[in-house]
């Protein structure tokens, strides 16, 4: 996480304090980067411990968004890792999009896991902000529950949310992500007003 940190930093996408990372460490607990914390100069006891209810296990202070990383490994037991970014794509995509992205056809599909064509379609939920991370985890779960799991979510006018098995292919799907979210973007009607 430290070395993931230092990567997503340099690329921009993790700016001042913003953004939190965490890996499963067994089934009823997850490390967790430590709130309001540099991620391009993380420190060992900038990694926290907590359980899947978002509860500390080591007296550290948890990010206020710990509750959407433990909804992820609560939901599926598959998932080993979730990065949350603060990049200029996510935030410019999220204030223009619909209530869901999709894309298809475009061959940086085939980095996420599953996927072994480009003609498939990435739907990927926008949920608004708000300061109630309790109520938005549910939104998430009730999402997920209905439509499956996925491989992303957006927080409109806020940033990312991705994952995967490990925290390498959980790299693999953010890279491929800030690519295809840039794509959109450019992509986009010119007619498309921002709405903040």
């Amino acid at each position: 996480m430290i070395a993931a940190g230092a990567r997503l930093w340099q690329q921009g996408w993790c700016p001042a304090t913003s953004s939190n990372f965490s890996q499963r460490l067994g089934p009823d607990s997850c490390a967790v980067t430590v709130s309001g914390r540099d991620k391009g100069n993380l420190q060992p006891e900038d990694i926290m411990q907590v359980d899947l209810a978002g509860q500390a296990l080591d007296g550290k202070k948890p990010s206020a968004e710990t509750l959407l990383h433990t909804q992820l490994y609560r939901h599926d037991p598959e998932i080993g890792a979730v990065l949350h970014t603060h990049s200029m794509n996510a935030t410019l995509v999220s204030t223009v999009a619909p209530s869901i992205v999709e894309l298809s056809g475009l061959e940086l599909l085939k980095a996420f896991a599953g996927n072994s064509s480009h003609q498939v379609t990435l739907r990927i939920p926008v949920f608004n902000n708000t300061q109630d991370i309790a109520a938005l985890a549910n939104d998430v779960e009730t999402w997920m529950q209905q439509h499956g799991t996925g491989h992303a979510y957006l927080i409109r006018g806020h940033g990312l949310y991705t994952w995967g098995r490990d925290l390498p292919e959980t790299l693999r799907h953010l890279e491929a992500l800030e690519f295809l979210l840039e794509y959109y973007w450019h992509a986009r009607p010119d007619t498309t007003e921002v709405v903040i």
